[in-house]
């Protein structure tokens, strides 16, 4: 058995599935309750990049979420940092990944790879940066500083969080229609190889300085323990 044949035969496995997706919406519960109980002065647009990470990759970026995203960490360090930087650029490129893969390969039934690829990267990109942008501006960056810094800072972030999520979907599901159960966990899946893959390349540019890793929530003034 080949690792593509295993993958398909778990992707496309209705229990499976069914445990995924129950893991995924208890994960949404729980980070919604702990944004609003714990940790409400978080700002609204990387309350939304943590809610976009938990939708894709569940129980994963919810993991993330306790490591590196609440005010009640011990302390600040460079692998939270990683994951707060990654969830930024995950967030939005995970949105541009499925808009793009669902209205091409779904909705407008694109027969070219490469055009589907092209498209979804570009929306990728326009999205990853948007989703960039909007916390850098909540800090008080202003637009422009905003704008250069995400251009520099995200690019490397993105290409290779893309290169490995558009790559593994079209290796898993890219002759599936938008009707077979294959095509969403495919897309799914694909999200989370690109949020792993992309972790070690965020860490390497924080710790370089290219990236600040986002506001250490240790910060916001709440109580750590």
């Amino acid at each position: 058995m080949t690792l593509e044949t295993a993958l398909t035969g778990l992707l496309t496995d209705p229990v499976v599935v069914a445990v995924w997706v129950v893991l995924v919406a208890s994960s949404l519960v729980v980070l919604a309750w702990d944004l609003r109980t714990n940790n409400p002065e978080t700002a609204s647009l990387m309350q939304f990049a943590w809610g976009l990470s938990t939708l894709y990759s569940g129980p994963i970026a919810l993991g993330a979420y306790w490591y590196a995203g609440r005010s009640q960490i011990a302390s600040d360090s460079l692998w939270r940092k990683g994951f707060r930087s990654v969830t930024h650029c995950y967030s939005g490129c995970g949105a541009g990944e499925v808009v793009g893969v669902v209205t091409m390969a779904g909705v407008f039934a694109v027969s070219s790879t490469a055009l589907t690829a092209a498209v979804t990267f570009s929306l990728a990109y326009l999205f990853g940066f948007a989703l960039t942008i909007g916390p850098l501006l909540q800090e008080g960056v202003g637009f422009r500083e905003a704008l250069s810094d995400s251009f520099y800072s995200e690019t490397a972030s993105i290409t290779v969080m893309e290169v490995a999520a558009i790559g593994t979907d079209i290796w898993i599901a890219g002759d599936a229609h938008i009707g077979a159960l294959l095509f969403w966990t495919g897309l799914a899946f694909s999200l989370s190889v690109g949020y792993f893959v992309a972790y070690p390349v965020n860490v390497y540019l924080v710790h370089r300085g290219v990236k600040g890793g986002m506001q250490n929530p240790t910060e916001r003034g709440q109580t750590t323990s």
